[in-house]
């Protein structure tokens, strides 16, 4: 087992709603590491027995009326000996995704378990957020003064001993939690990895109901494997489902017994499954109901410099067609109209492809001829490896959910935006990884509490957003947005430094 050293941080509040869903979700997948038969896989004995070394579980999650709002997945990797203890390690992964993160919270989180093989409690466990690009850590070791607590990687296996029916503790965050299940009704669910008749779990825990989560239930296998089929719970965003996508066997990375395995019964060969059609593509198809913009949308603005009109901005959700093959939304971002002291001459742009879901970018193109013409700039970004291109083949490594500047725009409609109590101490501030020129900065959002502005001679509600980025240039200007405070949360205004970007006309296209 490898030698593993950690750093301890304090942990952003930011996922304080999320981050125990999603790990109610990993809790729940780790069922099938003690409840699986032995096959040729590794077990280890004691009270850690029915740990199958080398076994990874995946399941994609959904929440409210997103359908891919995140992934978890959770393996068994390795067992061996941390100090003088034999144990096992387990570790877990989930992260939003794309519109998740923007609507709700940005998680990408790992954690890991070393788990005794004697006692099952844990012996060492660490969480590590990388949530905004910077790594987040959390320790904790019972190496010298062991617990009689499980933590959300372990419990799962006393669930399981006792039959579906029981009382337990976890104990997270330095405090102790009592936890109560019981066996439910009887259900048949497909998935992502077949169809299974389960056994409904009923599981309550004042940890859950501390941090939004109620009606907690976990789908079990009802075969002898007993797997983890479905979790489903409610939160203030919606009813979140995990389902079980794939169960997969990698080799295990440390061996250190040998246990003769029974011979595999032969497995029948599946009846294969019939060739779908694909479905035509159909260009503009409407966008999902929680993005706060439609196909057609124009926004015009008048750009002003110490009160004197400059040039115009035009910024529109032009329409959605496929772009490399992919179904994808062009956003753009035009100016006109340029007098004397404006930045911008004519054909200035910036036109973005996006997600059309998810609003993730695809490719952004700014193109400036005048004095902004040093940030003209072709930036493509990898959505699977979260690599962004730029330039002559420059590359840079990017946090899940990167923005560009005009997705963040349109995105920026649909975020969470709940100003502190305390504007001292302003814990709802929501901070966004941005790609701008050739670097990911992480711009963070402050939201203040709703006013009256002027606008074209009429008073008008909004709400104020100060982005700083800490990058020196874009901070001197001082940012800031005005959101329209109904549903559809137009930007009002834009200002940076001595320019201000006001509203004249919004006009919905079909």
């Amino acid at each position: 087992m490898r030698s593993i050293k950690f750093g301890t941080l304090k942990l952003n509040r930011l996922a304080y709603f999320l981050v125990p869903a999603f790990a109610a979700v990993t809790l729940i997948c780790s069922a099938a590491f003690f409840s699986t038969p032995v096959t040729d896989a590794q077990t280890v004995g004691g009270d850690a027995t029915g740990y199958r070394i080398g076994e990874r579980l995946t399941y994609t999650v959904s929440m409210g009326r997103i359908p891919n709002a995140a992934y978890a997945e959770i393996s068994t990797v390795s067992r061996g000996r941390i100090g003088d203890k034999d144990a096992v390690e387990l570790r877990a992964k989930f992260k939003t995704l794309d519109l998740a993160s923007a609507t709700l919270y940005l998680i990408d989180e790992n954690r890991t378990t070393f788990v005794s093989t004697g006692t099952g409690f844990p012996l060492h466990t660490s969480v590590s957020q990388n949530t905004f690009g910077l790594p987040v850590d959390k320790t904790h070791s019972f190496l010298t003064a062991p617990t009689l607590h499980d933590d959300l990687l372990t419990l799962i296996h006393k669930i399981r001993q006792s039959g579906g029916t029981g009382s337990l503790s976890i104990q997270e965050n330095e405090k102790v939690y009592p936890v109560a299940f019981q066996l439910g009704a009887i259900e048949k669910h497909r998935t992502g990895a077949g169809e299974f008749e389960t056994n409904v779990v009923l599981v309550q825990s004042e940890y859950f109901t501390d941090h939004g989560i109620s009606d907690l239930r976990i789908n079990l296998s009802s075969n002898e494997a007993k797997i983890p089929v479905l979790v489903r719970f409610q939160t203030p965003k919606g009813l979140v489902k995990a389902s079980l996508a794939s169960v997969q066997m990698t080799e295990p990375e440390v061996v250190v017994q040998s246990v003769p395995a029974p011979v595999r019964p032969p497995v029948p060969d599946r009846t294969p499954k019939p060739v779908v059609t694909p479905t035509p593509y159909i260009d503009n198809q409407p966008l999902a109901p929680e993005l706060a913009f439609d196909i057609g949308e124009q926004l015009d603005y008048r750009i002003l410099a110490a009160g004197q009109q400059v040039a115009t901005m035009r910024l529109a959700a032009r329409e959605r067609k496929q772009f490399n093959g992919n179904d994808s939304l062009l956003l753009e971002a035009t100016f006109s109209d340029s007098r004397s002291g404006s930045p911008f001459v004519a054909g200035d742009l910036v036109r973005a492809y996006v997600d059309p879901d998810t609003l993730s970018p695809r490719q952004i193109e700014l193109k400036f001829g005048g004095a902004l013409r040093s940030i003209s700039k072709l930036a493509k970004f990898d959505q699977q490896g979260n690599l962004i291109t730029f330039g002559a083949g420059d590359r840079v490594d990017a946090p899940v959910g990167t923005h560009s500047i005009l997705s963040l725009i349109y995105a920026l409609r649909s975020f969470n935006l709940k100003p502190s109590r305390d504007l001292n101490n302003p814990i709802n501030d929501t901070r966004v990884a941005v790609f701008w020129e050739s670097e990911t900065y992480i711009f963070t959002l402050r939201p203040s509490p709703p006013e009256l502005i002027t606008l074209n001679g009429a008073p008008i509600a909004a709400q104020l957003v100060t982005v700083t980025t800490k990058h020196p240039v874009l901070d001197s200007l001082n940012i800031r947005i005005w959101l329209g405070n109904d549903e559809s949360r137009v930007p009002l205004r834009f200002a940076a430094g001595s320019f201000q970007a006001d509203l004249i006309t919004s006009n919905r296209q079909p």
